[in-house]
C-alpha cells in the first residue's frame, strides 16, 4: 500500500492528487493508495481518501504502507523514515497556494542530500520515475538510523547553512 499524506494545514494540494490519479491512468500505479489530502478540493478518482485522519489513524497508515509519499514536513517524514519505510518527498509551493513560503524545499533537499529520500522536481514531473526507481530497487536510499533525537534539527540546519547563505 502507498499512503500519501499532505498534513493538516488549511493549504490545498490539488496538483499532487491530480497527478497521482494520471500515474495510475497511465498505469504507473496500480498498488493500493490511501490519501489524506487536507484542504485540497480536488477528490481523487482512483484511490481511497479522507480529508483528515487521527494521530493514531496516521501511524496506522504509515505501519500499513510500503511507501509514504509526504509533503516536506519534517515530522511526517521522520515518523515515515522511523518506521523504515521507503518515502517520497513532494513540495508544497507558494506560487500554487500550497504553502505562506517554499520552505518546503530546503527540508525535502535537506533529506536528499543524505540519501533518506526519493524527492520529486517541484512540477512533480517525475513522480512516476521515483515510484518505478522504488520498485526497481534502484532508487539508492540509505536507510534512516534515528540515534540522536536532535539529528533531524542538526541534518537540516547544517543543509541549510551550508546551501542557502545570502
Amino acid at each position: 500500500m502507498i499512503f500519501i499524506t499532505v498534513g493538516s494545514r488549511n493549504y490545498p494540494f490539488d496538483r499532487l492528487f491530480i497527478k497521482l490519479d494520471e500515474l495510475y491512468e497511465s498505469k504507473v500505479l496500480t498498488q493500493k493508495v490511501f490519501a489524506q489530502i487536507g484542504a485540497s478540493t480536488y477528490k481523487p478518482k482512483h484511490f481511497e481518501y479522507k480529508d483528515y485522519i487521527s494521530q493514531t489513524e496516521f501511524l496506522q497508515k504509515v505501519q500499513e504502507a510500503e511507501i509514504v509519499v509526504s509533503h516536506g514536513a519534517s515530522g511526517s517524514i521522520m515518523k515515515a523514515l522511523n518506521a523504515g519505510k521507503k518515502v517520497i518527498a513532494v513540495t508544497r509551493l507558494e506560487k500554487y497556494g500550497e504553502h505562506i513560503n517554499d520552505h518546503q524545499i530546503q527540508n525535502n533537499e535537506a533529506f536528499v542530500s543524505n540519501k533518506y529520500v526519493l524527492m520529486a522536481d517541484l512540477e512533480l514531473t517525475d513522480l512516476g520515475e521515483c515510484f518505478q526507481k522504488i520498485y526497481a530497487g534502484t532508487d539508492g536510499l540509505v536507510p534512516w538510523e534515528n540515534k540522536d533525537p536532535m539529528a533531524i534539527i542538526n541534518l537540516i540546519d547544517n543543509f541549510i547553512q551550508e546551501n542557502w547563505r545570502t
